[in-house]
């Protein structure tokens, strides 16, 4: 039951729905091989492939507001989130914190760093309280060995991450602020379960100040873009739930 239950807050947390603010699972009774089963990177293995990764995973509870690593320390593993919300950010010499990446369930991170051998170039933290799974280098190395297919699908998830990396740098340079907010309403509504138009809700998973700063905006510009779109009649906010009247005519919206 606790796995099923899991499957279910997975799926929800996936479309930026928010988690229980109290996460009650049992670690002892979490199945990791399961639970990794459904992530794409682990995807199609056989049970004694998943139990070989899972040998060298740890799943741990963490609370809103702790540091999971910092930049500068050693990185032996990667991590990807079960339930919650992770930043990934860096410290500027005046110490401005920038937001690199808001990790949310199922998302994974780490993995480029720790086959380079160098240690973390951002730190992380969570915006909520939530499990993360971490998974030792050297189960990660060992079965790479031995099982060129998950050796593929490693390369496949690092490419995914190179090409979002260029998407950012694409948005920064290209796109106005009008339009990377935008962009992240409408992330979701990319893919095939989403219709092309209509009406949509989107929750924020975390506060406007991370999300404006993984936009590379100010909370204040972030909020002056929202305050627009609702008066031009696209949106409408509640609290952290963003209301879409139109996909399609959020989409074309060219600000005057």
């Amino acid at each position: 039951m606790a796995s099923d239950k899991l499957g279910t807050d997975f799926h929800l947390a996936r479309h930026r729905l928010p988690i229980s603010p109290t996460v009650t699972l049992s670690l002892e009774k979490f199945n990791i091989p399961r639970y990794m089963a459904t992530l794409p990177l682990f995807s199609k293995m056989q049970q004694d492939e998943l139990e070989r990764i899972a040998g060298g995973g740890a799943l741990r509870r963490v609370e809103r507001g702790k540091i999971l690593f910092r930049a500068g320390e050693p990185c032996n593993e990667f991590h990807v989130v079960v339930l919650g919300q992770v930043k990934l950010f860096a410290i500027s010499p005046t110490g401005v914190e920038k937001v690199i990446e808001l990790c949310g369930p199922s998302d994974s991170f780490a993995e480029a760093v720790m086959f380079l051998d160098m240690p973390y170039v951002v730190s992380a933290q969570t915006l909520t309280e939530g499990l993360v799974l971490t998974i030792d280098k050297s189960t990660v190395l060992g079965e790479i060995e031995g099982n060129p297919t998950f050796a593929l699908r490693m390369l496949a998830g690092l490419s995914r991450r190179l090409h979002g990396l260029i998407k950012d740098v694409e948005g920064y340079a290209l796109h106005s602020g009008v339009q990377r907010v935008i962009g992240y309403l409408l992330a979701d509504c990319k893919g095939e379960d989403c219709e092309p138009v209509g009406p949509m809700t989107v929750s924020l998973p975390v506060s406007k100040a991370a999300i404006a700063s993984r936009l590379s905006l100010t909370p204040e510009y972030f909020s002056r873009v929202l305050n627009e779109l609702e008066t031009a009649g696209l949106i409408r906010v509640e609290k952290r739930d963003i209301h879409i009247v139109d996909t399609a005519d959020l989409a074309t919206y060219q600000p005057r």
